[in-house]
């Protein structure tokens, strides 16, 4: 049997030990998982930052990973601990997700349909100690550990009786021409990942169109983040297939002073 892979996407940061404390409880349910690190640098209770790293990443592994997401402002509250099969609806491969339902997974199930989803119900796959604030060492690790080693999601609880909890998230906007759109996170090099979506912009169309941000105007889309000289703005599609404000060899973010939620719109689509 091969060794389970467990992604871990969450919050945490590097500066505690909180990391290393979930990674050491799956590790002694299960010595053999296969741990990767998505991130931990999720800005803290940022779950639209965080659904959307998680919806990014799936894609580059292989069906049956388990994906372990702790972004979990409600710890310790009424919100529902959750497990889930999903089903590409392409291809047919299985996810597996464990999270607390709060809407971390809703853009990752975009284009899924759910298979099965139960909520952790039964103490005997936490640990014997629960903390009310460190839910991803104490049930969500563990559960993980549990079904990396062939426990049958049906063992951890009982189906769910009631929709998964969906973020409202915004949506670009068609509007003649023009695309509107937003800022949904700036990843660690500073790029603006935006919501549109390399779909709506027809490669015939890059050399023509203005993307504009702020006060900012920036003329054509480029194939790359040095198509602009040092210290240039430039528009991009990225590698998530959205449409990305960049500065050559600089972080966009801090130089635009601009942040997830800012406008964006494309202007000049079609003929």
């Amino acid at each position: 049997m091969k060794p389970a892979l467990i992604t871990l996407t969450t919050d945490f940061g590097l500066s505690d030990s909180y990391v290393s404390q979930m990674k050491g409880v799956i590790l002694t349910i299960s010595p053999d998982a296969v741990l990767i690190d998505v991130t931990h640098q999720i800005p803290p209770q940022d779950l639209a930052a965080a659904a959307a790293v998680l919806a990014d990443a799936v894609g580059a592994f292989p069906a049956g990973t388990i994906h372990l997401a702790v972004v979990d402002p409600g710890v310790g509250t009424g919100r529902r601990p959750i497990a889930l099969e999903a089903l590409c609806e392409n291809d047919g491969a299985e996810l597996r997700f464990v999270a607390p339902d709060n809407g971390v997974l809703t853009r990752v199930l975009e284009g899924r349909s759910v298979k099965r989803a139960v909520r952790l119900a039964e103490p005997r796959f936490w640990r014997p100690n629960v903390s009310q604030t460190f839910h991803g060492r104490d049930l969500f690790g563990p559960v993980a550990a549990h079904w990396s080693r062939g426990v049958d999601l049906a063992e951890f609880g009982p189906p769910l009786d009631s929709p998964l909890i969906k973020l409202s998230l915004p949506a670009m906007v068609r509007d003649g021409r023009n695309i509107r759109g937003e800022v949904v996170r700036t990843d660690g090099f500073g790029n603006l990942i935006t919501n549109v979506s390399a779909a709506e912009l027809p490669e015939a169309d890059w050399p023509r169109v203005v993307v504009e941000i702020g006060t900012q105007r920036i003329a054509g889309i480029s194939r790359a983040y040095q198509d602009r000289g040092v210290g240039e703005l430039l528009a991009v599609i990225g590698s998530s297939g959205m449409l990305e404000i960049a500065v050559c060899c600089g972080h966009a973010g801090e130089i635009l002073a601009a942040w997830s939620g800012d406008k964006v719109v494309v202007r000049g689509i079609g003929p």
